[in-house]
């Protein structure tokens, strides 16, 4: 976030009320997921399974960077600032809400995804799966823009928000296939299958997730260093061909 920061301070850019609003928010969020951690040294219990300080760690820390990356990301696409104000500002509430109704479940020490055996269960873990349609919708709506419009910046940036938007796209599928296997097995089997067995992408899933900030990151510290442009396209060709490597690998380990 601080990179993030000083890059929009060196270029002269303000931050608009709605980024300032979602880097703040962003920090919470991650701060949240830093005192779960802390809960979970001290309270003890599972790190895995459905009822853990894992997910209010885990959620808290990823929607929390996410967020601030988004915001960050969103400002070099070329779209109507109004449109994007709009899309940032729902993510950010968005954000919020999937980790308000993980955080609670944690805290009531009940599953949260698939949860549906009392009406205050059944009430979040819609919640939560109408936060997910809403985080696909925005996400894609992004990535769209960025993968078929124009990007302010070098030929390497460009480069590195494209790759990272279409893993991100890889991430909101292996989401949405996650959730359609838990509620299907939910629903089939028993509880516990869809608890056990439906996160089984989450390798593929995280790893994809944070390509949207590790290449335009990398891409602005190349900048930043003097790298001239061709070299600096260069890397982040090689930088994205690495990502995608890994991610196949991450991809072979969730299916086997």
């Amino acid at each position: 976030m601080t990179t993030v920061l000083a890059t929009a301070a060196r270029t002269g850019r303000a931050l608009r009320p709605v980024e300032r609003t979602a880097h703040l928010v962003g920090a919470l969020l991650m701060l949240s997921g830093v005192l779960h951690f802390g809960v979970f040294l001290v309270d003890g219990g599972p790190w895995e399974g459905p009822v853990s300080w894992r997910k209010p760690t885990t959620f808290g820390l990823s929607f929390g960077l996410t967020l601030i990356t988004v915001a960050w990301v969103t400002s070099y696409l070329v779209m109507s600032p109004r449109a994007r104000a709009w899309l940032l500002g729902v993510f950010t509430a968005d954000c919020v809400l999937e980790v308000a109704g993980i955080t609670v479940q944690a805290w009531r020490r009940l599953p949260s995804h698939f949860n549906t055996e009392t009406p205050s269960s059944r009430a979040i873990a819609m919640s939560l799966a109408f936060g997910g349609a809403v985080l696909v919708v925005v996400l894609t709506t992004f990535a769209l823009v960025a993968l078929r419009g124009r990007i302010r910046g070098p030929s390497d940036l460009a480069l590195a928000l494209r790759a990272g938007w279409s893993l991100l796209l890889l991430t909101l599928l292996t989401g949405v296939a996650m959730v359609a296997k838990g509620s299907i097995l939910f629903r089939t089997e028993s509880p516990q299958a869809a608890y056990t067995t439906a996160g089984s992408l989450k390798p593929v899933h995280g790893v994809a997730l944070h390509a949207i900030l590790v290449l335009p990151l990398l891409a602005v510290l190349l900048h930043q260093r003097g790298w001239p442009e061709p070299r600096r396209h260069r890397a982040i060709r090689a930088a994205v061909w690495l990502y995608a490597v890994t991610t196949a690998a991450a991809t072979v380990i969730s299916l086997t």
